[in-house]
């Protein structure tokens, strides 16, 4: 375990693939600094899945390390078909969508998906290839969509397709995603992340499909959902900002306000966050980011993200160790730049009028009084935990569990380092903060910690109790 001195608020997300495969690497990764793994199901068997769960939590167990896993299923990918060789659809020029399965060329394409003929109308965008190329529906019909080519290039087999502007009244899981999720309630997994969000009722019913056995991050990447926001991270266990498609479908220079914005609702909610996508992309062929990357990173810190994501930068690149080191410094550098400059720290929220709340504030304004070492929550659910986190404390939050799920799964939970508390009463339950805070070196002899519970103890949703304790 990291002694207090290199704790580090903000977590990583890294991705699992090709380029990091292996006990070996996936150690290395840990001890790099990861606090979760992402399992990418839009890649991968289930049988590769199931190797990196396994050498995931042996080396868990292993390094005495608390690891989340978070699956992200693939969603409802909309794709054309095949296309000849060497097509260049021209600006200007007229295109057609049909349901022909002959190869593609610079007038046509084949395109499969129902949901698409009857959901676009006249003037709605269609983009081809993350946003290169880019189209305007002038009419259609069941069977052909016409259209002209604002933004012309390259056109190649199989390339994703974005619609900005429509909602598809489609379901939210693919069969393949049910096949999908049926695999991950077996296995020892804490997250889904729900891909192609595009209202609350799509949350609803996956919350409904999954019962609770797993936690729920909503991805943000379509323009609607942002319309619902607040009521999809009300519905959510956590958001994910996924700039991916988001920064197709939207321009991209409204991407930044929105990321901020999302950060917000989010710790208003007390729900955590992640920033996604191309935060160290060069860093798939290069030892080094760009510092403009190394900005988006520290970036992320300043407006209160929970955690930060890796992708292809450890799936498929050539520098996957020394990327997760690279972030972890550009984490540990924003951290200790706000610790000397609080003006850039995440900005203080209003205080919400609840008992719980109250509680969760008082507990951060006493510690940071009294100059305590660290925040102590017992908490059976880890909502005391997500109370304190959104007040962004200058400190450490150890938090202690009798729930195991609820350790792993607060891995992605800024500020919090988790315990597993195996003891029943209230002063027994101290002692045992107290034994593992000395044993982790997580504060000296003499120290200050604040301990947040609830009376009558070990029950959940009754926090209610601050304390001061000298370790």
């Amino acid at each position: 375990m990291k002694s207090f001195k290199s704790f580090r608020s903000t977590k990583i997300v890294s991705t699992l693939g090709p380029a990091s495969e292996g006990s070996k690497v996936i150690k290395s990764l840990m001890t790099s600094g990861v606090n979760v793994f992402r399992l990418n199901f839009s890649h991968g068997k289930h049988q590769d899945h199931l190797k990196s769960i396994n050498t995931i939590r042996e080396l868990e167990k292993k390094l005495n390390l608390q690891i989340a896993i978070l699956a992200d299923l693939q969603g409802p990918k909309f794709r054309i078909g095949e296309m000849e060789d060497g097509i260049l659809v021209k600006p200007g020029a007229s295109f057609k969508f049909d349901k022909s399965k002959q190869p593609g060329n610079k007038n046509r394409v084949y395109l499969s998906h129902e949901e698409i003929y009857s959901g676009v109308k006249v003037n709605s965008i269609i983009m081809l290839d993350d946003g290169k190329l880019k189209f305007r529906v002038l009419k259609k019909n069941r069977n052909e969509i016409h259209t002209k080519v604002i933004i012309g290039g390259k056109l190649t087999s199989n390339k994703g397709l974005n619609l900005p502007d429509i909602i598809l009244d489609t379901s939210p899981l693919t069969l393949k995603d049910k096949k999908d999720l049926k695999f991950i309630l077996k296995n020892e997994i804490d997250w889904i992340a729900l891909s192609f969000v595009q209202k609350l009722s799509d949350v609803l019913e996956v919350k409904k499909y999954i019962k609770n056995k797993v936690s729920l991050v909503s991805k943000i990447e379509k323009p609607s959902a942002i319309n619902e926001l607040d009521e999809i991270i009300n519905v959510s266990d956590g958001i994910m900002v996924a700039r991916g498609d988001l920064g197709v479908e939207l321009p991209p220079e409204r991407v930044p306000g929105i990321q901020k914005e999302i950060i917000l609702a989010c710790r208003i909610a007390g729900k955590p966050v992640i920033v996604a996508t191309q935060m160290l992309e060069s860093m798939i062929n290069a030892p080094s980011p760009t510092r403009a990357e190394a900005s988006d990173v520290a970036t992320a810190v300043f407006d209160g993200a929970d955690a930060v994501m890796l992708s292809a930068e450890t799936a498929v690149g050539q520098f996957p160790i020394e990327t997760v080191k690279i972030m972890d410094k550009i984490l540990n550098a924003a951290e200790a730049h706000i610790k000397i400059h609080p003006t850039d720290a995440p900005i203080s929220l209003t205080a919400e009028n609840t008992i719980y709340h109250a509680v969760s504030r008082s507990a951060v304004n006493l510690a940071e009084t009294v100059d305590a070492r660290a925040i102590v929550a017992f908490t059976a659910s880890g909502k005391t935990a997500l109370r304190i986190s959104r007040e962004r404390p200058e400190l450490m939050l150890v938090v202690m569990t009798p729930k195991h799920l609820v350790r792993r799964r607060l891995s992605l939970l800024w500020g919090t380092i988790s315990y597993l508390s195996k003891v029943q009463g209230y002063e027994a339950a101290i002692q045992e903060a107290r034994a593992i805070i000395k044993k982790n070196k997580l504060a000296n002899t003499g120290e200050n910690i604040v301990v947040v519970a609830g009376m009558p103890f070990g029950i959940s949703g009754s926090t209610n109790s601050i304390r001061v304790v000298t370790i």
